[in-house]
């Protein structure tokens, strides 16, 4: 059944008796063109594991879908607004468990740098074929990011300079105690919230911390701060025990940090060890 507003669309479908042969992907479809929302639907009705659950064709409409609706992707055009990657850092600061696919009309080094520091998970073209891009959400579903083979190398480029200007464009920060617990816990991959719970306070007070730290270093987020501390050897000599998980586990290495370290003679390899999915699209 579907009902209609003047705002945006909410679709409610029943799930189909194959749906429990894999978790339902819920998608929101941003789009200006509603020719290209519609082709979009019967590609997904296709496929037993992915539901369109809302609809939007304007920045306003975009945002309030992301809130209103339960969803795991939000599928969103690059055009929709004059700044893409403005509205990524809105809709994940309003949704953070949101997963974000971005679809461009052409390939744009800049703006794909961007939006991948900004946290989106994939980037497609607008002639991606229908089977890459369900592809591309069944990734993205995962946590896996997701960048046709010139996006790949733009990312690796800018982690190699990035490498470079480190260590001679910012000046040594001494960061404090309690500063230095934190960012090690940012650089093993936890989130704010467990980094919370390591360091026994709160998730705003963790996020304040972040902000004073990214302004003592120079750097704009999560993975500039990973580069930097790994560059420039910040956690060098830091006792760590105190954030070690109770159980014993390692957490997971950032790709920020995998991606830093991977040689420049082997971009293949590179993108494997980044965690980014290369596939080429037409």
């Amino acid at each position: 059944m579907v009902s209609t507003s003047t705002s945006f669309d909410e679709i409610v479908l029943q799930p189909s008796a194959a749906d429990g042969a894999r978790e339902l992907i819920r998608i929101i479809v941003a789009d200006t063109q509603s020719i290209f929302r519609a082709g979009l639907r019967k590609i997904f009705a296709l496929e037993d594991d992915i539901r369109v659950v809302g609809q939007a064709e304007t920045l306003q409409q975009t945002l309030s879908a992301a809130k209103k609706f339960s969803a795991d992707i939000l599928l969103l055009e690059a055009t929709l607004t004059p700044n893409p990657a403005e509205l990524v850092t809105d809709l994940l600061r309003q949704t953070p468990s949101l997963r974000i696919v971005v679809v461009t009309v052409e390939s744009n080094q800049e703006l794909t740098l961007d939006l991948f520091r900004r946290g989106v998970h994939g980037i497609v073209s607008r002639e991606v074929e229908p089977e890459l891009l369900v592809d591309c959400l069944r990734k993205v579903a995962k946590g896996e990011p997701w960048l046709e083979s010139q996006g790949i190398q733009w990312v690796l480029e800018a982690y190699r300079t990035q490498s470079t200007r480190a260590a001679t464009t910012r000046p040594k920060v001494q960061l404090t105690p309690k500063e230095t617990l934190i960012v090690s816990c940012v650089t093993q991959g936890m989130k704010n919230k467990e980094i919370a719970i390591r360091v026994g306070t709160t998730e705003q007070v963790v996020k304040n911390y972040l902000r004073k730290v990214y302004d003592k270093l120079g750097v704009a987020d999560r993975l500039e701060l990973a580069l930097y501390c790994l560059h420039n050897r910040v956690l060098d000599g830091a006792v760590l025990a105190e954030i070690k998980p109770s159980t014993g586990q390692q957490l997971p290495v950032p790709a920020s940090v995998a991606a830093a370290e991977l040689s420049s003679s082997n971009s293949n390899a590179a993108a494997a060890s980044a965690g980014v999915q290369s596939q080429k699209l037409s």
